[in-house]
């Protein structure tokens, strides 16, 4: 429900035209060719393993905390998207053509994922959050959990959903809010 709901505030954003909608194609987007298989990353890797983070919280109390930082999350990104609005090319979105299950994946995700709100990428701040709550609930998986992020970065690349200067922003969005997060989070 937190994550349907919550999302309702995504697509709303994907409705909103305040500011003019910018580009952010530099060189480093052309190193990255279209490789639609990797959209199994992007939309199949994603959920089951922010679900996976529920799996490592150890009380309600703890919970509502972590509950509340993906909010906040939500909340930056909404004002991002709102103030910076950035949307990829339509060439992109007509690389998928359909002919495999890949693509036909991928037309899926595009479907609800207008063009725009790219900057920052929210799947990778999603992604390091996420990757960050359980290391910090579960330490015993090690920081090869950071390798999520990276993992979703480049899916989000190797699939032309965002352009290269979305990731970073969203992954330091993703530790900010983690920071925030250990600043209120009383055990």
């Amino acid at each position: 429900m937190l994550i349907v709901g919550a999302y309702q505030f995504y697509f709303w954003c994907q409705r909103q035209f305040i500011r003019p909608r910018k580009r952010l194609l530099t060189f480093f987007d052309s190193w990255f060719g279209y490789h639609p298989i990797w959209i199994w990353i992007y939309g199949g890797l994603y959920y089951p393993v922010i679900i996976f983070v529920v799996l490592t919280i150890r009380d309600m109390h703890q919970f509502v905390y972590i509950v509340f930082s993906y909010l906040i999350l939500l909340a930056l990104q909404m004002a991002f998207f709102l103030l910076f609005p950035v949307e990829s090319p339509i060439s992109w979105r007509k690389l998928a053509s359909g002919n495999t299950l890949s693509e036909r994946f991928l037309r899926l995700v595009m479907k609800f994922d207008a063009d725009s709100n790219c900057f920052p990428s929210m799947h990778v701040s999603v992604a390091m959050l996420t990757s960050l709550h359980i290391l910090n609930n579960y330490p015993g998986i090690g920081p090869g959990i950071l390798s999520f992020p990276l993992l979703i970065a480049l899916s989000a690349l190797y699939t032309k959903r965002h352009y290269f200067l979305d990731l970073i922003p969203g992954a330091l969005l993703g530790w900010g809010v983690f920071k925030i997060f250990q600043f209120i989070y009383v055990v």
